[in-house]
């Protein structure tokens, strides 16, 4: 079964640098300004360390498909 990362839009406050963006082991949150982080698929493991870190608890793992 596989999972992807997800960034809730509503919980996210979009005003400053995403803090999950240096925490990624493999470099798979990227942010342009202060918009909502986007997840690299091809990059992200589904590790987890991103929505158990998350202060506003905006990253969601859920099943891929």
């Amino acid at each position: 079964m596989a999972f992807m990362i997800t960034v809730d839009p509503s919980r996210c406050p979009q005003n400053h640098r995403c803090p999950m963006i240096p925490r990624c082991p493999k470099g798979a949150i990227s942010q342009d300004g202060f918009g909502l982080p986007k997840i690299d698929s091809a990059k992200c493991i589904g590790c987890g360390l991103c929505v158990r870190s998350c202060p506003m608890q905006a990253m969601r793992k859920v099943k891929d498909g």
